[in-house]
Parts: structure tokens; C-alpha cells; sequence
């Protein structure tokens, strides 16, 4: 399956319209978060990819709130999926997701966050690929290191560790984009704002 990942679009509609392009090529596409920069407009930037005909998956960042979210799936439906601490499975392949971050409009803690991915888990456990979908990257990773600090998720490490899905897609630090890693099996991957066209 192609996938088209793309994060921290911060309300940029030019952009968006760009991406939806680009997702054309994919079969599903995925947002993974801060879609607008605190809550400040969300119009114009769902209607693009929806456009596509794709089905499209998406998760709150930390400048949305997940109220936003709902609204937009029901706004867009059908088609249109918030997959916030839930799994949805395509073709044997199980996604299971968790939004937000650990500042901003919608704040979980590491507890919280480990318990919604494993409780998504659950409903993609026996699918023969699994993709994990976060905001925040994991931490001790390229795709956490600011130079002075690690800013990444200890949850959404202890998950991937744990359950080995075949691949990690996040955003949220603008400085990592694009950067690649791995955990044990795992392929983690900053999508960014220019997004990024991935097999699974």
C-alpha cells in the first residue's frame, strides 16, 4: 500500500491544495497533526484532500483541539476519519493513533498516551503490517534531538518497542523533518510539512 504522511500544514491552504496533489499517487493518506496554528482557521485545508478521493486518516497536533477534529470528520465524512486513540484497518494493514503532544490546545500526559496506543493496539494486534500514527515523535531518537535536549514521547517509545509495528509516522518538530530512524524493526519517520510518499 502507499501511503502520502504529511504534518504541521499550520494552516497553510496553498500548501495543502500542493499536497493533495501529491497524494494522488497514494492509495490512503494521512495527516499527523498541527493542521492550523491554535485553532486559529481549519478552513480550506481538509477540502483538498478530501478532493483526492482517498481516503484520508487524520490526528489533533498540539494546536488543535480534538473537538476541532470531530467536527471536521463530520463535516468531511464520508471519507474523512479522526483515528485519535482508535485503529482502522485497510487491507490487513491496522492503524492505530495518537494525537496531541505534551504543550499546547489539547495536552496528554506520557501515561495517557501509552494507554491510548495500547488500547488502540488491541484492534489492529492480529493485522499482518501495523502503522503507528503520532504527533510527537518517539523519544531518543534523530527525530527528538534538538542538540540540547530530547523532546520526543517516552509512551510512544515504550509502544514501538514493545509491538514493533512495521512503521512510525509523526511530525511536530519542525527542526527533524524529514529525518529517518529506526527502533529495533521500526521505521519512525518525521513526515514534516513537505510530506512524504511511503510503502507499507
Amino acid at each position: 500500500m502507499k501511503l502520502f504522511a504529511v504534518s504541521d500544514i499550520h494552516g497553510d491552504k496553498r500548501l495543502a491544495k500542493k499536497l493533495a496533489m501529491k497524494a494522488m499517487e497514494a492509495d490512503l493518506i494521512i495527516l499527523a497533526g498541527d493542521l492550523t496554528w491554535a485553532e486559529a482557521d481549519l478552513t480550506g485545508i481538509i477540502g483538498p484532500f478530501k478532493g483526492t478521493g482517498k481516503k484520508v486518516l487524520m490526528i489533533p497536533g498540539n494546536h488543535e483541539t480534538l473537538a476541532s477534529l470531530d467536527f471536521l470528520e463530520k463535516q468531511y465524512k464520508p471519507g474523512v476519519y479522526n483515528v485519535h486513540a482508535k485503529s482502522f484497518i485497510v487491507d490487513n494493514i491496522g492503524f492505530f493513533a495518537c494525537g496531541s503532544g505534551n504543550i499546547g490546545l489539547f495536552q496528554l500526559t506520557e501515561n495517557e498516551v501509552y494507554s491510548i496506543l495500547m488500547k488502540a493496539y488491541k484492534g489492529v494486534k492480529d493485522c499482518v503490517k501495523k502503522v503507528l500514527i503520532s504527533h510527537v515523535p518517539p523519544y531518543n531518537t534523530l527525530l527528538d534531538d534538538l542538540g540540547w535536549t530530547h523532546a520526543g514521547s517516552q509512551a510512544v517509545r515504550k509502544v514501538i518497542e514493545l509491538v514493533q509495528p512495521e512503521l512510525c509516522i509523526c511530525g511536530h518538530l519542525h527542526e527533524t523533518e524529514g529525518l529517518i530512524d529506526k527502533i529495533g524493526r521500526t521505521k519512525i519517520i518525521n513526515v514534516g510539512h513537505k510530506g512524504a510518499l511511503l510503502k507499507v
